[in-house]
């Protein structure tokens, strides 16, 4: 499957009101700034465009600023647009802490998926909690999700008078002007969402020049008048984002549950590393138990590190690792063995 190439625009500005003006991209989540943890889940984007105050960042990006400042998302939006090259945009705000690369793979990917023969026509888009913050959604994380690309049935109004030269029609069954995700409530997500760079230039030029300028506009006027799709979210929590405390603290908890802690902790662990090995975490608690109770408590983390650099020093794999992982246990097993036996029982 032939992924689009597209260039990424992330809003790391706003206010944060509703966190008392605290610095939200910032905020850790698993360790991790939550604009890094964005910036990790569009890393195969051609370019990438941060549009806020500068910072550290997990790779490098390009810093620009809304005009005004502080002129909210749709300024912000067409402020990092400017920079833009590739024909597809990826437009996310700062702070999604369960934004994945499949979520934007899936975005990608609905964006030139068969537009569905149903005679019903994408929705003009509704009121977002977006227009007021840069953020996705309202710390609401999505529920069940299908995955699949549904197009909001709503008759085809008639043209609108104000805009005679862009009749209300979709760009063509097998071009829309963009994929937004949804929550599961159903709601708009545009900055979690990919547009096609033309159509969403001309958008915003006309907007513009409509209303004197994109500042405190709301984000539903850029979403009403292009064609669009809708993807349920195929993660459950890619739309949550972190408005404020209770959020963020949502979020933090999430993180630590107790039957995803360890997945969370190694993805971690591996970005911060900057490493990519798939690994067997049953098969290595297996070992770190065998070597406890067969040699010593602190033989575990010694041999499950011993193991891992081996695999590294020999230049394997997750296959090498395993390799090693079977050869220690075995290990550890006649150590335990050893332990268990008199030396004397079976001689004469």
């Amino acid at each position: 499957m032939t992924v689009l190439v597209y260039d990424a625009v992330v809003l790391a500005g706003g206010a944060a009101k509703r966190l008392g003006g605290a610095d939200k991209p910032g905020l850790r989540v698993g360790g991790r700034p939550l604009l890094d943890r964005v910036l990790d889940a569009c890393a195969d984007a051609a370019g990438t465009v941060v549009v806020g105050s500068r910072r550290p960042t997990v790779r490098p990006v390009r810093w620009t600023f809304e005009q005004p400042p502080g002129g909210g998302p749709l300024a912000a939006l067409d402020a990092g647009v400017r920079h833009v090259t590739a024909p597809v945009v990826l437009a996310l705000s700062a702070d999604l802490p369960f934004l994945t690369a499949d979520t934007v793979r899936a975005l990608l990917t609905a964006l030139d998926a068969p537009y569905p023969d149903t005679g019903t026509y994408p929705d003009t888009g509704t009121e977002t909690d977006a227009d007021t913050e840069t953020g996705a959604g309202a710390g609401t994380a999505a529920g069940a999700a299908t995955g699949t690309v549904r197009e909001a049935a709503t008759p085809r109004p008639p043209a609108r008078a104000r805009r005679p030269e862009s009749p209300y029609l979709p760009a063509g069954p097998d071009r829309p002007d963009g994929v937004l995700l949804t929550d599961a409530d159903g709601r708009d997500q545009p900055l979690v969402a990919v547009y096609r760079t033309e159509p969403l230039r001309r958008e915003l030029a006309l907007i513009a020049a409509e209303h004197g300028g994109l500042a405190h506009l709301p984000l539903r006027m850029l979403t009403a008048d292009l064609s669009l799709r809708r993807l349920p979210a195929p993660d459950p929590a890619a739309a949550f984002d972190c408005d404020t405390w209770d959020h963020l603290a949502a979020a933090r908890a999430r993180i630590r549950d107790h039957g995803r802690v360890l997945d969370e902790w190694i993805s971690e662990v591996k970005k911060e590393l900057g490493i990519e090995l798939d690994v067997d975490t049953a098969a290595l608690l297996d070992l770190a138990r065998d070597a406890a109770h067969g040699v010593a408590r602190p033989a575990a983390p010694l041999t499950t590190f011993l193991v891992g650099y081996a695999a590294g020093h020999s230049g394997g794999g997750p296959e090498q690792v395993l390799a090693n992982v079977r050869r220690a246990a075995a290990l550890a097993a006649r150590w335990a063995e050893e332990a268990g036996e008199d030396p004397g029982k079976n001689t004469e």
